[in-house]
């Protein structure tokens, strides 16, 4: 993969393929843009319409497992955003933020860990790009019952 193979080369690269973005489980939109930016609702880990992960970690999750939870809900806020470009990745000049979380037992603190599989595959993807700032909370409960929850923000052209 070079650095300037787009992004949806670097995909098929990293073995990646974008599914159809999720729909929403209440009563929101999946992103609304405003000023140049898309705001991509909270992302749950589903894939091919299952939930990847529920409960809270450790006691039901592992960490490992909760990363690759992140790191799907970060791939289902891919497929958002390529629906608001019209599918051209390559539009997306920065990824603003993260918001990460995770749903966990009490004194659980390694929420930065399980945000990094959110975190890493946007950095691998958008590469300088896709340098974010973040927020990595521990919570109670989630919708569904899913154990992590990813929102983002993106600036574009």
């Amino acid at each position: 993969m070079t650095s300037n193979a787009s992004i949806n080369q670097r995909l098929t690269d990293m073995g990646l393929v974008l599914p159809t973005p999720p729909e929403p489980v209440a009563c929101y939109v999946p992103a609304v843009i405003s000023a140049g930016h898309i705001h991509v609702s909270g992302q749950i880990p589903l894939k091919d319409g299952q939930l990847m992960a529920t409960g809270p970690v450790p006691t039901k999750v592992t960490i490992e497992q909760a990363q690759a939870a992140a790191r799907q809900c970060a791939i289902n806020a891919i497929a958002v955003l390529a629906g608001c470009v019209d599918g051209d990745l390559d539009r997306i000049q920065q990824i603003v933020r993260l918001g990460v979380f995770v749903q966990c037992e009490a004194g659980f603190a390694d929420q930065p860990i399980v945000a990094n599989g959110a975190s890493e595959l946007i950095g691998d993807l958008f590469g300088a790009s896709g340098r974010h700032a973040r927020a990595a909370v521990g919570v109670n409960a989630l919708p569904l019952n899913a154990t992590v929850e990813v929102e983002l923000m993106a600036r574009f052209a």
